[in-house]
């Protein structure tokens, strides 16, 4: 059988690439060009516009660090909403809490139609009682809501495109309004090696409008340099004092000594500014 390579590139000169066994899905939806390969080293692969998005074999070193230090720093998250993850990963990691419902609020409806049938293991929490799909979007959505949230988790794409959006300053401010008291935002941030200017910029306005706006770090060994940032903002909770409640079963990642390292930030995305 003959293979087909398909590649990222994170610059010029520089990428990933990978040998597939075959191409399952390749199509335009009315926001973005999504394909689907089978991979042996890696399972099923969804890209995303050219870019990786998850893949069967480490999508959940994302989706654990994405939603657990929220979810175990809250003392008592009822109502979550999720803005993006349209493949339904962070869904399942917050229906391990026993709460009482999820809003996942996804531009794209074909994405979640997609992981539906490609990604059963993502999307098997698609039909959980807990959990509203809404296709929308989400910064129409944040801006307009009358609804309240204990957790927000922000499951988006890079901060290039149609997703720069959702990691500028107006975003987080409609953001904050959708929180209960204690309530706790975690999304992610991008990558430390290629979007380190970004970041910077980024942590200014998220400390003028929170208490504890805090990166965090976590691998995964398919996005852009390997190491990839999350921020955790609230006004009320510093999640360095760790989890304040027992760490779900069976996750593959993270865990109480996982969570207190994540926020051991390297030297060169240290705060250097005093508040």
């Amino acid at each position: 059988m003959k293979t087909i390579e398909f590649r990222e590139f994170h610059t010029p000169a520089s990428g990933i690439f990978f040998r597939a066994k075959r191409l399952l899905l390749s199509e335009k939806t009315p926001f973005q060009k999504m394909e689907i390969y089978e991979t042996a080293s890696h399972g099923r692969v969804l890209l995303l516009d050219g870019l990786v998005q998850t893949t069967e074999k480490d999508e959940f070193f994302y989706h654990e660090m994405l939603v657990h230090p929220a979810m175990t720093s809250h003392p008592r998250p009822r109502d979550v909403l999720i803005i993006g993850g349209g493949d339904g990963g962070a869904l399942r990691e917050v229906l391990r809490y026993p709460i009482r419902s999820s809003l996942l609020v996804e531009i794209d409806a074909r994405v979640i139609e997609v992981c539906r049938k490609y990604f059963p293991g993502l999307a098997t929490s698609f039909g959980n009682k807990r959990a509203e799909i809404l296709v929308d979007d989400g910064s129409r959505f944040i801006r307009e809501t009358d609804l309240r949230f204990d957790v927000v988790l922000v499951d988006s794409s890079d901060p290039v495109g149609p997703s720069a959006v959702l990691h500028q300053k107006a975003f987080y401010v409609a953001l904050k309004r959708c929180l209960r008291p204690g309530g706790i935002i975690a999304a992610q941030a991008g990558a430390p090696l290629f979007h380190l200017e970004h970041l910077r910029k980024k942590r200014l306005f998220l400390k003028m409008l929170f208490s504890f706006a805090l990166y965090y770090l976590g691998p995964v060994p398919t996005y852009p340099g390997g190491l990839w940032c999350y921020v955790f903002l609230s006004d009320q909770v510093d999640p360095r004092k760790g989890p304040r409640k027992n760490v779900p079963r069976k996750l593959k990642y993270y865990n109480a000594d996982v969570h207190h390292g994540a926020f051991a930030l390297p030297e060169f995305l240290k705060d250097r500014r005093r508040r």
